[in-house]
């Protein structure tokens, strides 16, 4: 082979290593290309990953606004202190220069600044994160002893719900920032494992460490608030809920004990009043059967919610004396209601007769309650005669019982009383054909109730001694100075007595007019203006001369 050829030979494979090898550098060239567009696009994904966690702990975030604030007061007081060593060093040397003495002015304006700083800063110096470790103030438990504090549990239990949520939601957010900073704590890490040389990231590195080293040991913490506080709610909670329990079957079981005996009033009720015709007797055992019924319903709800009945009995022992002595009259009342109820000495129905400063009051009872009598007055001789007033309700206290005259009209079933109409006649009448009449007249109208209060008197001889049973009329003839005075007796209704009185004294004026020999005496006057009184001879039919003027 010629040499030609070999170096033709030596030039074809020369220039192949040449084109390998731009080849080559060709290719590394594309993938470090490639390499480093990868590379930054990661660079910015975690970029925009950092931005974003920052943005969300910037946006309402009360952690991290109190860690900057504690951060800055750390920063601050540094700053003073430096500050303070500086002027310190000054004002220790012996001359000071032009231009040290402008320094030292200075620094003092500019440490005046930071310690209003400091001033504005000083809840961040120690524990700034107290407050919202320390939990709610758990406020005193609400006894449940009645039916009304079972709503008031039932709102505390409701408040310390609420309570626990709002501390709860504040460990939560708590956690949620710490694993946020450790996100961006790993994000930092990456940033500066793809640009070593990024004193930034190298920086933002180290205060995010920074703030894990200070929420870690707050949130470790705050986990041990958090389950002791709890667990005290848990406690607290049962024990309401035992108590309310407790309590509504104590008010359930009351409830259905005081409905048992309406039930049995009603019956009684009801019973009473189909198989009784005498209204008056059942208006008393209603009454009866009321005033039981609020004895039995008081003392269940004393014995059912007053826990201890001695101290109750002790402190009225107490307060006896001086509530006896200030409500004197209102236990004389109640002694007095208690005396007619078991005494029976005025029922409601009965008509009485009542005197007080000498005015005179007969009516009916109506009501007798606790405290006091009501009369309801009736037209009658009193309230014609004297008050002339009727239909007044009359409320009489019931301690006059003891200190006043009270008549009773129907007592003991009675219900009649005697009545009588008094009638005058002159002296030379016949007196024993007037006293015939008024008796035939009274006979004829009393007849009915003659034979009512004979059976009455003769139900009473067992529980009274009573003596004189006479029950027909009786007329009585007296002298009076102008003339014989009649005086008839009868016996009628004690509740309608003006009625009969009235009838009757039509009746005698009647009769009385037909006889002849009997003429009706009244007073009469005579009266002499300048002249001599005459004499006059005694006529026996002229006892009682004719006016003359």
């Amino acid at each position: 082979m010629s040499f030609k050829h070999l170096f033709i030979a030596f030039s074809f494979l020369y220039a192949i290593s040449v084109l390998a090898e731009v080849k080559t550098e060709q290719n590394l060239t594309v993938e470090k290309r490639q390499e480093l567009d990868l590379k930054a696009k990661k660079i910015d994904s975690l970029i925009v990953r950092k931005k974003a966690l920052e943005q969300n702990l910037l946006n309402n975030n009360i952690w991290s606004k109190i860690y900057s604030n504690y951060h800055t007061y750390n920063e601050v007081k540094e700053q003073e202190k430096e500050l303070s060593a500086k002027i310190l060093r000054l004002e220790t040397m012996k001359s000071l220069t032009q231009k040290q003495k402008k320094q030292l002015a200075g620094y003092i304006r500019e440490e005046v600044t930071l310690l209003d700083k400091l001033q504005l800063l000083k809840g961040y110096a120690k524990d700034p994160f107290k407050q919202f470790l320390t939990p709610p103030n758990i406020e005193a438990v609400p006894q449940v002893e009645n039916p009304f504090a079972v709503i008031g549990a039932l709102s505390y239990k409701e408040k310390l719900r609420s309570d626990q949520k709002l501390y709860d939601s504040r460990y939560t957010s708590l956690r949620n920032i710490l694993k946020k900073f450790k996100n961006l704590e790993i994000i930092l890490e990456e940033l500066l494992i793809l640009e070593p040389s990024n004193q930034d990231y190298v920086n933002e590195l180290a205060d995010t460490k920074d703030q894990i080293k200070t929420f870690e040991p707050v949130i470790e913490i705050f986990k041990t608030t958090q389950n002791v506080y709890s667990k005290k709610i848990d406690e607290i909670e049962l024990s309401l809920k035992s108590n309310v329990k407790r309590e509504l079957e104590k008010t359930f079981t009351t409830a259905g004990i005081i409905l048992f005996f309406i039930f049995i009033l009603f019956l009684i009720k009801y019973i009473v009043k189909r198989y009784m015709s005498d209204n008056d007797r059942f208006y008393s055992i209603n009454k009866a059967l009321n005033i039981s019924f609020m004895t039995i319903l008081i003392f269940t709800l004393l014995l059912t919610y007053i826990e201890n009945v001695s101290y109750l009995v002790t402190i009225l022992g107490f307060a006896s004396a001086g509530i006896a002595i200030a409500m004197k009259d209102w236990f004389m009342s109640l002694l007095g209601w208690a005396t007619l109820v078991l005494g029976g000495a005025i029922h409601v129905g009965d008509r009485v007769r009542f005197v007080r400063e000498g005015i005179e009051y007969v009516g009916d009872i109506v009501d007798i309650s606790m405290l006091r009598m009501t009369m309801h007055e009736d037209i009658n001789l009193t309230s014609f005669m004297t008050n002339r007033r009727a239909g007044r309700m009359i409320f009489i206290p019931n301690n006059y019982i003891f200190t006043d005259m009270i008549a009773n009209y129907s007592h003991s079933g009675l219900k009649t009383v005697w009545d009588g109409i008094d009638f005058v006649i002159t002296f030379d009448s016949d007196a024993n054909r007037a006293t015939q009449i008024a008796k035939e007249v009274t006979k004829k109208y009393s007849k009915g109730y003659t034979e009512i209060t004979r059976k009455q008197l003769n139900k009473l001889r067992s529980k009274y001694g009573m003596r004189n049973t006479n029950v027909e009329p009786r007329i009585f003839v007296h002298i009076e100075p102008y003339g014989l005075k009649i005086s008839a007796w009868y016996l009628t209704n004690s509740y309608a007595t003006m009625t009969l009185r009235s009838t009757i004294s039509i009746e005698i004026i009647s009769r009385i007019q037909e006889e002849e020999k009997i003429e009706l005496a009244f007073p009469t006057q005579s009266i002499y203006m300048d002249k001599n009184v005459p004499k006059h001879e005694f006529n026996p039919n002229n006892i009682l001369p004719n006016e003359e003027i």
